[in-house]
């Protein structure tokens, strides 16, 4: 028998939500009456089909009981650690110390540039920030730990320690020292593949962190990916992940998912997986969305495309929103904050 998975879609927003909500024509999704479906998709990797929420009950009885199943997991509400899921997004503000990041490298690799901007970032609305200090880049080249920890060490020391910090890192040995210092979230765009040992250092401290999907490694990763269904290709992976997690003994809850934009992705991979993203909320965990100023953006707009990209990055991350997606990771904060709220009141 095929495999067949859920995709929630036909979001409503706002106090559209509220009421269709009340008036039992939709589904809070994670909880959140601010944000509901009213439609679901059934996806095989031969076929899919959209249906009203109302019309669950004409499926097979054997989807039946599968979309029901992962209905609860859509439906129920999210806690994670110290973020709150009640006004999503949470915006994660990109700190990279590191001299050739795509985007900002060499622009915060300086101790006093770097605390500055990390007080800029959270005074402008981000629930967390993201700091790194090795780039992962299409291309980019390993560096040692000595060097990665030589770029970190200073920042982390001056962490507040209720600040809610994520370290962007594969090293088993940099998420250890910079747990020690205060970081609440590990964020290891391998997919914990990097470091083995990895998975002990979490499971050791109980660390919440985020399980991003990449396929190759950033020298050779955008070397013409392939996938049979990217997007079904990337919630096997996911599945197989976290089952194999469970059994080496991460037993909590405090997981976020990264279906990984441009690690390993062509363009249409990219946007098939943005259109898409609704999906993985089937899962029944937190998903997470990298798009700030990625080449898809470049891609798209051709003649319009800037340094910057703030344009493209605030689009693709409203039509995020409108997905559910609960954590944006973003350069500008200050500028995805101020969209966010314009928009939100816009469609009161």
């Amino acid at each position: 028998m095929p495999k067949y998975y859920t995709r929630v879609c036909n979001f409503h927003y706002g106090s559209a939500s509220e009421t269709l909500i009340k008036n039992k024509k939709a589904l809070a999704l994670h909880g959140n009456n601010k944000i509901s479906f009213d439609e679901i998709e059934i996806i095989s990797r031969s076929n899919r089909k959209k249906i009203p929420i109302n019309k669950i009950h004409y499926l097979p009885n054997n989807l039946i009981k599968k979309v029901q199943l992962d209905l609860e997991k859509i439906t129920k509400k999210k806690n994670f650690y110290s973020l709150s899921f009640n006004s999503i997004p949470n915006i994660m503000g990109i700190l990279n110390i590191t001299p050739d990041s795509f985007s900002d490298g060499g622009k915060f690799n300086k101790k006093y540039l770097a605390e500055k901007q990390m007080k800029y970032l959270f005074k402008s609305g981000a629930n967390l920030v993201d700091i790194g200090g090795e780039s992962t880049r299409p291309g980019s080249k390993e560096v040692s730990s000595r060097v990665e920890w030589g770029r970190l060490q200073s920042i982390l020391k001056k962490i507040n320690k209720e600040k809610f910090i994520s370290l962007d890192t594969r090293k088993s040995e940099i998420m250890e020292k910079g747990i020690k210092l205060g970081v609440k979230l590990i964020n290891d765009v391998s997919g914990l593949s990097f470091d083995l040992n990895s998975i002990n250092i979490l499971k050791k401290y109980k660390t919440p962190f985020v399980l991003q999907h990449s396929q190759g490694n950033p020298d050779t990763m955008q070397a013409n990916p392939k996938y049979k269904n990217v997007v079904l290709d990337i919630y096997d992976f996911f599945e197989e992940k976290l089952k194999f997690l469970r059994n080496k003994g991460i037993k909590h809850k405090n997981i976020i998912l990264d279906p990984g934009i441009g690690f390993g992705k062509n363009l249409k991979h990219n946007i098939t997986i943005i259109k898409n993203i609704s999906i993985y909320h089937s899962l029944g965990l937190p998903i997470l969305l990298g798009i700030s100023r990625k080449k898809f953006i470049n891609e798209l707009s051709k003649n319009n495309d800037s340094s910057s990209r703030v344009g493209g990055t605030i689009s693709s991350s409203i039509f995020a929103m409108m997905q559910g997606v609960q954590i944006l990771r973003v350069h500008d904060v200050n500028e995805i904050n101020q969209s966010i709220k314009v928009f939100k009141e816009l469609i009161k």
